[in-house]
């Protein structure tokens, strides 16, 4: 009586294996089959950057030069159009899938912008946080650190600060400033000589900082928090024009 009501399980549990096979076969039938009906577009970091909208990656995905409504989506070439949509600058990353409704769903990724680089014989760029060198964009201006000076134009050019010695320089500094409330509320512009020193001017104090080269960063900075934090507040906010702390162990107003 054991046996039997072992074998009359086992045939139980194969007749639930071949029917969740097939369950499973008739989905990928039905989902190869399924025409496309609609792209839903889904975008992320739109709080921090609105250099994109919706209209315009289905601008981008319009301009690929593949139907895409009414088409099957098993044979709509899905990475040709994610790379079309990440040699758009301001997209660090693309993700498109469809489903058995008939839905094209397009994730993207929007880089977020750190830094402005200004120039005065061509358009502005934007630095991500990424490195990569991005256009502006005449629907939206972040409110973030300028930077400016003989090193924007090399920096545009190449189109990405990892690939250079001074963008990983000029990078660690943004980041470093980024990353206190003070500095990221305090540094207004960063302005690079033809020597590649740095000259900082504020949002509130008057003093023009000269920085020196981008290098050490944090010994700098913290010489500059004294200067703001001890002498400022005796000597008066509008005494000094400039502030030195190129020099180390050294803080020099004039």
């Amino acid at each position: 009586m054991k046996l039997k009501w072992n074998m009359r399980t086992e045939a139980k549990i194969t007749i639930a294996i071949a029917g969740l096979f097939l369950l499973i076969a008739f989905g990928e039938r039905k989902q190869s089959g399924t025409v496309c009906k609609d792209i839903v577009v889904d975008m992320e970091n739109t709080n921090e950057n609105h250099f994109l909208e919706e209209a315009d990656i289905l601008e981008i995905i319009d301009n690929s030069g593949q139907t895409i409504i009414g088409k099957n989506i098993e044979e709509i070439n899905l990475r040709a159009l994610e790379n079309k949509l990440e040699m758009d600058r301001h997209i660090s990353r693309a993700e498109i899938f469809g489903d058995v409704k008939g839905n094209l769903t397009v994730n993207v990724t929007l880089r977020r912008p750190i830094a402005r680089l200004v120039r005065t014989d061509g358009p502005d760029a934007y630095v991500a946080e990424d490195g990569k060198v991005m256009e502006t964009s005449e629907k939206y201006s972040a409110r973030i650190i300028l930077v400016s000076g003989d090193i924007v134009k090399k920096l545009i050019n190449t189109g990405d600060l990892n690939a250079l010695p001074e963008g990983l320089e000029l990078m660690a500094m943004i980041e470093f400033v980024n990353k206190d409330k003070f500095w990221k509320a305090q540094v207004a512009q960063l302005d690079f000589n033809k020597s590649g020193k740095v000259f900082i001017y504020p949002q509130v104090t008057g003093q023009i900082v000269e920085f020196g080269l981008p290098e050490n960063i944090e010994e700098k900075f913290r010489k500059l928090m004294i200067f703001y934090k001890e002498i400022l507040p005796q000597m008066g906010w509008t005494k000094y024009d400039r502030v030195n702390i190129e020099y180390e162990g050294q803080v020099i107003a004039e």
